[in-house]
């Protein structure tokens, strides 16, 4: 990566920031959250939404680190990082949110063909496909390893059956990443990485309503499903290898604030709505104060740890066994907050629907009972503590896992 001095970056900024207060819609200004209901509901963009969507395509933004011969944005980290920055400032959000960009995209940049990258990438740059992650089964969670989804040489294709689940959004996926086995002899050797086609008759999604009320996840079965003899990523059997590295792409997106639970209403605003205040302005309950204080620095701390990780990373475009540690401490920082915004609202903390209830107590209900998945998605905070235990603090290996 180039070493930017501050005049060359200052200047990445001002240009940043003019293209998006020109070209970022007003209407969209006031609601961060678009984003991620467009990708958790299988909403298509429209009016001022599809405008932005259409502007970061041609731009190439919407990945801004990924090679401009694909259409994306040719940034280096630190150009990327201060785009972040000034599309916070704005309040706007990166249209081309899904798998795709964070998970697959990395993954295929790193381990498939010219030909496969010439053909998906672009599509996830101009945000025109939608990707989902094919990886636990039934019987195959924790221990991913032992998935069964049979993947056969049919001659000119891969022959496919088999079952999923907690597929995300599979039900509006046009294309699947999918680890399958290809050698029932071996364990972690015998298993694959092929990308199949949604749109086919051997394909079947049943979503799965969630207790939140919404219905991210799917079971997935596959009947005789094909996919083309191209369309493996990395060598036959060699799929665990590729799988894992697309894992810590998902878990370096899953310590940020979406899984801290950031929101429209902070902790201590809740706090002094709902409990009041004493006669010096503080939260009037002591207990309450201290514990919100020390969600607080959790939460400051797990922000300044990504910027320290990010700092240290330099030069290292490959995600390492640090998003273990950071998926834990974010998710668990968004729990807490979800807790303590209940308990803080009290009854109001009970609403599902209704007159009694508003929007923002009825937000944080559902958020804090979806939020109960973050520990176990993604891969759960035991096997997160068994990466840490084994690659970071070097224990002995006791176990193997994703």
């Amino acid at each position: 990566m180039a070493d930017f001095g501050g005049s060359e970056l200052d200047a990445f900024r001002a240009e940043a920031r003019e293209w998006l207060e020109a070209n970022y819609p007003a209407s969209l200004r006031d609601d961060p959250e678009a984003g991620q209901r467009m990708m958790m509901g299988g909403l298509k963009p429209t009016g001022d939404a599809l405008v932005w969507k259409q502007r970061v395509a041609e731009k190439g933004w919407g990945c801004p680190t990924w090679p401009k011969k694909y259409g994306a944005g040719g940034l280096n980290q630190l150009e990327a990082r201060v785009l972040g920055q000034e599309m916070d400032r704005v309040g706007a959000y990166n249209p081309m949110v899904g798998m795709g960009l964070s998970m697959f995209g990395p993954t295929l940049l790193e381990y498939g063909t010219e030909a496969q990258k010439e053909r998906h990438i672009p599509k996830i740059v101009r945000g025109e496909i939608r990707w989902c992650q094919g990886y636990s089964e039934p019987g195959a969670g924790s221990d991913l390893a032992s998935l069964a989804t049979k993947c056969e040489d049919a001659g000119d294709h891969w022959k496919i059956n088999g079952q999923k689940i907690w597929t995300s959004g599979a039900q509006y996926a046009d294309w699947c990443f999918c680890l399958v086995r290809t050698d029932t002899t071996k364990k972690h050797e015998g298993i694959s990485f092929v990308l199949i086609d949604m749109h086919q008759p051997g394909v079947e999604t049943r979503p799965i309503k969630l207790i939140a009320g919404s219905s991210p996840f799917c079971e997935t079965f596959f009947t005789d499903a094909k996919a083309a003899k191209d369309d493996m990523v990395g060598p036959l059997n060699g799929g665990w290898t590729v799988g894992k590295r697309l894992l810590q792409h998902e878990r370096s997106g899953q310590g940020g604030s979406r899984m801290m639970g950031a929101g429209a209403m902070s902790v201590s605003d809740a706090a002094r709505k709902y409990v009041g205040v004493d006669d010096k302005g503080r939260i009037a309950d002591t207990d309450l104060r201290s514990r919100i204080a020390a969600h607080a620095i959790n939460a400051k701390a797990h922000a300044l740890t990504i910027v320290r990780a990010f700092e240290e990373a330099k030069g290292n475009s490959s995600p390492s066994a640090t998003t273990s540690v950071m998926k834990n401490s974010g998710t668990w920082i968004g729990q807490e907050r979800s807790e303590l915004l209940l308990e803080i609202m009290g009854s109001q903390g009970l609403g599902w629907q209704g007159e009694s209830f508003d929007k923002d107590e009825i937000d944080t209900v559902r958020a804090w009972l979806s939020g109960k998945a973050t520990t176990i998605f993604g891969g759960s905070q035991e096997v997160q503590s068994n990466i840490v235990s084994k690659r970071i603090l070097g224990l002995p290996d006791t176990t193997q896992s994703s």
